[in-house]
């Protein structure tokens, strides 16, 4: 991924600066704390994801899960079981 870089200043512990130099080589404190941020931000975006859409999915409109999504799913692969198909079919 080639990206621009740009510099950010920014405070944090002493202590928390102190054990990630000692931690991380000293030409590696970017890369780490840019691959740090990353992931916690896609987790972010994926509590907020889930919050904002929580509920979305109800019983009237999907009365095939009522049964739980581990019973939907087990009926799903029940009727594929025994099923032959040839190559062509799987492309």
């Amino acid at each position: 991924m080639n990206t621009a870089l740009k510099q950010a200043n920014f405070q944090i512990p002493e202590d928390l600066l102190n054990e990630l130099r000692e931690t991380v080589g000293k030409g590696e404190l970017s890369r780490f704390v840019s691959n740090a941020l990353r992931r916690e931000l896609q987790q972010l975006r994926q509590r907020t994801a889930l919050q904002e859409t929580f509920g979305a999915w109800k019983d009237k409109t999907h009365p095939d899960l009522t049964a739980g999504v581990d019973h939907f799913v087990r009926t799903i692969r029940k009727s594929t079981r025994g099923k032959k198909t040839d190559a062509s079919d799987r492309r």
